[in-house]
């Protein structure tokens, strides 16, 4: 494998959050750098957190309240909705060429890529995404891979599912063991803006 010449590193992205004031108005209640970011430097990941809702529909809040302090899991929460940018450095594959592990989780996780390439590793299969391709990972087992030269920022809206009787058919009768509940690799610090 070569190696890539360096890249721009992790770029918190900013975060912009309205609001309604005491008498109704909209206002802009914060604006700054997401407020919770997990990097991963030995793998050349970053998760930035965005915002998170717990339920369906969601509970629209006038105030300042900011869902994502807390622990960064990977999946959504169960009836819930997840948005985090997550960027890929060049050059940070293991021994299968994969940058994240194999992994499943019960829902529909929109992939938009912002920048560069990244690439997705199914079971018997993988197909490369260029800044404009769009995603739509639907509870497979799967990994990604940033293989370009550059760094690869991806935009994941994640919204909590449930299999279908007819993928719960194919799939082992003990895949719910096996799905990701944590957060990216466990015991990694995650920084969190003040």
């Amino acid at each position: 494998m070569t190696v890539p010449e360096p890249v721009e590193g992790f770029r918190v992205p900013r975060r912009i959050v309205t609001g309604h004031d005491a008498v109704g108005t909209s206002v802009v209640v914060s604006d700054g750098p997401v407020p919770v970011t997990r990097e991963l430097p030995d793998d050349g990941v970053a998760f930035h957190e965005v915002w998170v809702t717990s339920s369906a529909p969601a509970v629209i809040g006038a105030g300042v309240e900011d869902p994502t302090a807390g622990s960064i899991t990977v999946p959504p929460p169960t009836r819930g909705t997840r948005i985090r940018i997550n960027e890929f450095l060049p050059g940070h594959l293991d021994g299968r060429g994969l940058q994240s592990p194999v992994h499943r989780t019960e829902s529909i996780d929109y992939g938009i890529v912002l920048e560069g390439e990244i690439t997705l590793i199914l079971d018997d299969s993988e197909v490369t995404a260029r800044a404009g391709d769009i995603v739509v990972q639907r509870g497979t087992d799967h990994a990604w891979a940033n293989r370009g030269d550059a760094i690869a920022r991806v935009a994941f809206v994640l919204v909590g599912g449930e299999f279908g009787a007819d993928v719960l058919d194919v799939l082992p009768e003990d895949v719910r063991d096996g799905l990701m509940t944590h957060g990216p690799r466990d015991g990694a610090a995650a920084r969190e803006a003040s």
